[in-house]
């Protein structure tokens, strides 16, 4: 037997159960983890609170972790029992002390970066990966806007946007918060309580941005429209505040033919050798220094409930891991 975070009905923090569960044994195509741990995200309160859709009750959250292999599956082959290994996408059930994983979903995690390390950047890294060179790739000299940048993907974005030659706007609900992005590279940081398009145009002399990355969702929508320039994108890629519903698209049109979209890490890690190359681009960036993982909180899985609350109430900064 072993144990992990079950949920039985949707709803806060208190419905994250510690649980005595049987050890799983993996199918053909799989392999087992021994977690050594497990990245917190937003998305874990989603599936959580009902938001987003579990395929069936009760179910164990989490989509992300790292630790060692100890048992595989008929047909494994590129995966051996002994490898490190992380991954950060579907199926769900990262919340466990061992867990199954389709051995195509997870990749070996290389030397000079620690499992805490992984299953902290992960999600959040690959996740930076593909909006800074799929979604929207930046180009040097470009000036874009990164909404919570004291966050776990704030971080990354804005030390990644920083090393591929862009200037910074970050936006952060306290001062604290402020320091932190400013210290991670961000060039300007604008409070949650200040008037962001107003800040921009400033900032670009009037010009506004080519892009701006949004994880917070309905609070923070029509000012990041009002940041773009003509032609600009709004990546929403997270619905911190709330999802955004009812949207006017010929208000896109009216403020200078803009572009939206709502990516998802899943699309664009489906394939195999995507899922490769965008960990692999990651890890090459971590280990070059020039964007550092900040593990900021450690709580203990079976405490699962007290990080969702302070990941609620925005207390949290960097990355969050749990300990099996």
């Amino acid at each position: 037997m072993t144990h992990a975070i079950r949920v039985h009905e949707h709803g806060g923090p208190e419905k994250l159960l510690w649980e005595e569960v049987p050890r799983p044994e993996p199918k053909a195509g799989e392999v087992r983890i021994r977690q050594e741990a497990v990245g917190l995200n937003y998305i874990d309160v989603y599936f959580r609170t009902g938001l987003y859709k579990a395929p069936t009750m009760p179910f164990t959250i989490g989509m992300e972790g790292a630790g060692l292999v100890d048992a595989i599956g008929e047909g494994v082959t590129d995966i051996k029992i002994g490898d490190r290994v992380a991954y950060a996408s579907g199926p769900m059930g990262a919340y466990a002390q061992s867990r199954v994983n389709k051995a195509d979903r997870v990749v070996v995690v290389p030397d000079g970066i620690s499992s805490e390390t992984a299953a902290a950047m992960m999600l959040q890294g690959m996740t930076a990966q593909y909006l800074l060179h799929s979604t929207y790739p930046v180009k040097p000299g470009q000036t874009i806007v990164v909404h919570a940048a004291a966050g776990g993907v704030g971080l990354i974005l804005v030390q990644w946007a920083k090393a591929l030659g862009c200037t910074v706007i970050g936006t952060v609900s306290t001062p604290e918060k402020a320091a932190l992005a400013k210290a991670h590279g961000a060039d300007h940081v604008v409070l949650t309580s200040e008037d962001l398009p107003a800040a921009v145009k400033r900032i670009t002399g009037g010009a506004g941005v080519p892009v701006v990355y949004d994880s917070v969702g309905k609070d923070t929508f029509m000012a990041s429209l009002d940041c773009l320039a003509p032609r600009g994108v709004m990546v929403s890629y997270g619905n911190a505040s709330g999802p955004v519903t009812g949207f006017d698209l010929g208000i896109l049109a009216a403020k200078g033919s803009l572009y939206v979209c709502r990516p998802t890490l899943g699309t664009y890690t489906t394939a195999r050798e995507d899922l490769v190359a965008c960990a692999n681009s990651l890890f090459e960036v971590v280990k070059s220094g020039k964007v550092k993982i900040n593990v900021n909180q450690r709580y203990a899985l079976k405490d699962a409930g007290q990080a969702h609350i302070a990941l609620e109430a925005r207390k949290t900064t960097g990355s969050t891991v749990l300990i099996p």
